[in-house]
């Protein structure tokens, strides 16, 4: 079993926060975990053919239902959920005569199941990132997983070690997928990221994969509600030099802090130990270039690739 750290939350309850050993608790999606990924990819199907029987490309479609062409792709490969909202939006839309809206209480069913089915730690943390209303990044070595586009999330799971096979590979891309609604919540939580230079020039898939993540967190960094900050590897000073981490703050709850090494999940509950991450990460962002300026920097890497 992992360890506790017993603490009290911004109401003095007392509040436990697990430190989970993946060894014993192997983490799942919940694609794995329910059985979801064929009723996803059936639906997939489905939308593409409507759309094409209507004469419509993914960026035409998408800009009727307020839509990326790469979600679109991503949907009707099953690799992201389509929300009951979407398919509300899409079944006029694509013709479909009410089976997109037949299909919603299935959909709502299977993340349902997801989310209960998923192991405890991740539960927890799941669900404090899907109701949060600030979601707060520090990215030290990697892209963090809502900001990955589908290539680079595959080039990422594909090179772990030990191997992961095919079909688990598909799924944990779906899922880091579909995690990526919560920028698509309404009312949008504020959202911000402090991410080091050397994330930006660590080629993960290859130059072009690349240069797809680099164009990605150009377009979510122009969103009202995010504001993406590049800490230089020229700095001299660093208030954090330990690991990345994530900072929730869910709708009516006070602040937690979330951290993982080595395959090591911590939710932190405990108030003082998220108050002085918050304040390192205060400290982070204002050393860090300024959103304009980080987003010059990497326009500027992306010219040089």
């Amino acid at each position: 079993m992992g360890s506790r750290a017993v603490g009290r939350d911004h109401n003095g309850v007392r509040a436990v926060a697990y430190v989970t050993d993946v060894r014993e608790q192997r983490p799942e999606t919940p694609a794995e975990a329910d059985g979801t990924t064929e009723l996803f990819s059936a639906l997939g199907k489905m939308l593409r053919l409507l759309r094409e029987r209507k004469g419509l490309t993914q960026k035409e479609f998408g800009q009727m239902v307020g839509y990326g062409p790469d979600q679109i792709s991503a949907m009707e490969r099953g690799v992201r959920v389509p929300r009951p909202e979407f398919l509300e939006k899409a079944d006029p839309l694509l013709d479909a005569g009410g089976l997109l809206m037949e299909v919603i209480p299935d959909v709502e069913k299977a993340m349902s199941k997801a989310r209960t089915r998923h192991p405890e730690w991740y539960r927890s943390y799941a669900a404090l990132e899907a109701e949060s209303v600030e979601l707060h990044f520090y990215a030290n070595h990697a892209v963090q997983g809502l900001l990955q586009t589908e290539d680079h999330a595959q080039a990422v799971f594909a090179k772990r070690r030990p191997f992961l096979d095919e079909a688990t590979i598909e799924r944990r891309v779906a899922d880091r997928l579909s995690r990526q609604q919560v920028f698509e919540r309404r009312p949008a939580p504020i959202v911000s990221y402090v991410i080091e230079e050397v994330v930006l020039d660590r080629p993960i898939g290859g130059r072009r994969v690349h240069a797809d993540q680099l164009r990605r967190l150009l377009r979510v960094g122009q969103m009202q509600n995010v504001e993406i900050q590049v800490m230089p590897t020229a700095v001299e000073e660093h208030p954090n030099l330990g690991s990345a981490f994530n900072l929730l703050t869910p709708k009516g709850r006070g602040q937690v802090a979330y951290t993982e090494a080595q395959g090591h999940p911590r939710l932190i509950t405990d108030p003082e130990e998220v108050r002085k991450i918050a304040d390192r990460y205060g400290i982070m962002r204002a050393m860090a270039l300024s959103p304009s300026e980080s987003r010059k920097l990497i326009e500027k890497k992306l010219e040089e690739l």
